[in-house]
């Protein structure tokens, strides 16, 4: 069976996931809910909206506990960067920060052992939710087209020397993605697309949000929004290779239009780019 990728309005969370055939068994009074939201830098905004959080916790109104996470990185202490979504915090949501959880277990990670958190471990529903980038020649930032939701997980190496994993970036994701027990609902908040060239950023509003069950699925989505080829992706190349996901656009029921975003998003990248790499790309 095809694997269903709603793409509605970012006010619409609700109509996506009736379109996914709704949360069952995700949603239950004894089922904790770990939301890993994704953020470096908090004064850049580039991560899912509060809105977005909200729209998530209020879909999981059965969870007696959700936890919204987060871990240390160099630009700070997770619970300080998660301080991003303080309105989205209650008796029933609060934010953890994965680094500080002194119960972990050794998983390995491209041949590493990690300590992981345990909390994340024990989990019973895993939430990834981050935002659509494109940056080219931009140094460390071009990483950021690995992934979205998928990229989002290497927020669960506890450390801050999370840099040792870009030379074998795909193995480590997946590696993370398997000891975690995958991800149950993968959210892509496409409210702002990031886009840059060398020195240059714009952002562009699609106003989306593409959410389904199969993170693969959501990720191959949103990297065709992006203008990629999800097939030429390393990191959904390996996906496909351990049987994770879906990836072939084909084979996914995409419900909603991913077109028009997509026009929207080439055409606002192309205006960064010299004209003879837009020929390239066969935009002009």
């Amino acid at each position: 069976m095809k694997p269903t990728v709603a793409v509605v309005d970012n006010q619409a969370f609700d109509q996506a996931i009736e379109t996914i055939g709704g949360l069952a068994e995700l949603n239950a009074p004894d089922r904790r809910v770990v939301v890993k939201v994704g953020i470096y830098n908090p004064e850049t905004g580039i991560c899912s909206t509060v809105q977005t959080v909200k729209s998530i916790i209020s879909a999981f109104n059965k969870a007696t506990e959700i936890l919204i996470t987060e871990s240390d990185s160099g630009a700070g202490p997770g619970l300080k960067r998660l301080e991003v979504w303080n309105d989205c915090y209650s008796d029933k949501t609060t934010p953890f920060n994965l680094s500080t959880d002194e119960n972990t277990q050794l998983v390995e990670v491209a041949g590493e052992q990690v300590p992981f958190s345990q909390t994340l471990l024990d989990h019973q529903t895993f939430i990834s939710t981050h935002v659509p980038r494109r940056y080219e020649k931009a140094g460390l930032e071009d990483l950021m087209n690995m992934g979205f939701v998928i990229k989002n997980l290497l927020g669960l190496i506890l450390d801050t020397k999370k840099h040792r994993f870009h030379d074998h970036l795909s193995t480590a994701l997946l590696d993370m993605y398997e000891a975690a027990g995958g991800i149950d609902l993968a959210v892509l908040d496409a409210t702002h697309a990031f886009l840059g060239w060398k020195k240059k950023r714009i952002t562009v509003s699609p106003n989306l949000l593409i959410v389904g069950k199969d993170a693969f699925a959501v990720e191959a989505v949103s990297m065709h929004m992006m203008g990629f080829d999800p097939t030429e992706m390393q990191v959904l190349q390996e996906a496909k290779r351990r049987k994770l996901g879906e990836i072939n656009l084909d084979k996914i029921n995409i419900v909603g239009d991913i077109e028009a975003p997509k026009q929207m998003i080439i055409q606002a990248f192309s205006q960064l780019v010299p004209k003879s790499v837009r020929k390239g790309y066969g935009w002009d």
